[in-house]
């Protein structure tokens, strides 16, 4: 949330420790073959033609799906009942790993561009056979909706009709894939009316790299709509190596850090994959773990699992994501009280929190003690001297001294 402002670089040491596991570089296939995967466009311009299906397929689990440990996290739940809504190009219903589990708001069952089924499968699409591409929640349903027009440009006014047409249809988190330039009254009431209605939504803290220009100079970090407003859930992409790519937006301020450069997922049609990198992406990674968060936890508010999602992250300049810790951890039985509830949470086995209390106790045991010896010493030392180190009660023999 907005709350503590952090800054939208990603140190590449503190993901790097975080990391659990890095792939080899690009997606594979079982037989460890390279596939090349064509780019899911962010938008398309004028007079291109609408993205068609691919004809490679990745087979092997992708590394942000490892870098997740989403096959570790799938046992504890897949989000079942819970709905999200993909506010981006639409969602197409002709996607196969998505059949029957798409509702259109208005025309949105159809995607051009295909930028929107792309986040849509990172966030629900179910493994097909000889597979292991799949979203982070399988059993949840996805809204779609129509953020942009039909080749991808976004307005403020586009946006927030989203936002409000993905809260009235029931959307428990809403993923929001422009990222605007600009903030503007409707958009910031769209916000809040999403955020009255117990919606979270979670947007891209940049927008998608723009098509490479040679020579253009990057520009300086800024604010981006709506992931800046208050109660939205910012997210920032970075890479396998746990940093932000080269040449990629700049930010003021983010929530959290998850993959989004280089992901794979599914397109528009057909059984191929494509490959995808922007902060639209990692947004859809932390959208479906909120749906894993609220299906597993249906008791939390959109509020108390924004916080779930960010006080249960590695820690990092900007916090990154982790699945099985937020929907594993408990609350604190301890500090829970009506007014802080869920602000406390204890962290699952395995992430190495026992391991570093453990270490903390015996620390302070350890410094104790040697304050305790060092005291008497202190006290011990001159008198042990005076008696020439023998025991109390006994005089010295004759001929002997006490010193």
């Amino acid at each position: 949330m907005r709350a503590g402002r952090r800054t939208g670089r990603v140190p590449a040491a503190a993901l790097l420790a975080a990391a659990m596991v890095l792939p080899a570089a690009g997606p594979a296939a079982a037989d460890g073959e390279k596939v090349r995967l064509p780019v899911m466009p962010a938008r398309l311009d004028a007079g291109d033609p609408c993205t068609g299906g691919s004809k490679a397929r990745a087979t092997a689990v992708p590394w942000e799906q490892q870098n997740l440990q989403l096959a570790r996290t799938w046992t504890f739940g897949r989000g079942a009942g819970v709905k999200v809504a993909v506010v981006d190009t639409g969602v197409s219903a002709q996607a196969p790993t998505l059949a029957g589990r798409v509702s259109a708001v208005g025309s949105a069952g159809v995607d051009c561009v295909g930028h929107g089924t792309f986040v849509a499968g990172l966030i629900a699409a179910a493994p097909a056979k000889n597979v292991r591409v799949a979203g982070v929640a399988q059993e949840s349903r996805i809204i779609a909706v129509r953020g942009t027009d039909e080749r991808g440009a976004a307005t403020a006014a586009s946006v927030a009709a989203g936002i409000r047409a993905a809260t009235d249809a029931g959307a428990k988190v809403v993923q929001v894939s422009p990222a605007l330039a600009a903030d503007s009254a409707g958009l910031a009431s769209a916000v809040k009316y999403a955020a009255a209605h117990d919606a979270l939504v979670v947007a891209a803290a940049t927008p998608d790299p723009a098509r490479a220009s040679p020579g253009r100079e990057p520009e300086p970090p800024r604010d981006y709509w709506p992931a800046s407003a208050p109660g939205v859930l910012s997210v920032i992409d970075m890479d396998a190596r746990g940093t932000r790519p080269d040449g990629a937006p700049a930010t003021r301020g983010a929530d959290l850090a998850a993959p989004g450069d280089g992901v794979v997922g599914v397109g528009p049609r057909g059984t191929g994959h494509f490959i995808g990198s922007g902060a639209s992406f990692a947004a859809a990674y932390a959208a479906g773990t909120a749906a894993l968060v609220r299906s597993a936890h249906p008791e939390l508010s959109a509020a108390q699992t924004a916080r779930r999602l960010t006080r249960t992250a590695y820690p990092a300049d900007v916090p990154r994501l982790d699945p099985y810790a937020a929907v594993t951890s408990v609350p604190d039985p301890v500090r829970r009280t009506e007014a802080v509830r869920d602000d406390s949470v204890v962290m699952p086995p395995g992430n190495g929190s026992g391991g570093a209390t453990r270490r903390a106790v015996w620390i302070a045991v350890g410094g104790g003690s040697l304050a305790l010896l060092v005291a008497w010493a202190a006290l011990v030392a001159p008198r042990g001297r005076a008696r020439g180190w023998r025991p109390a009660g006994r005089r010295p023999v004759a001929g002997t001294t006490g010193d």
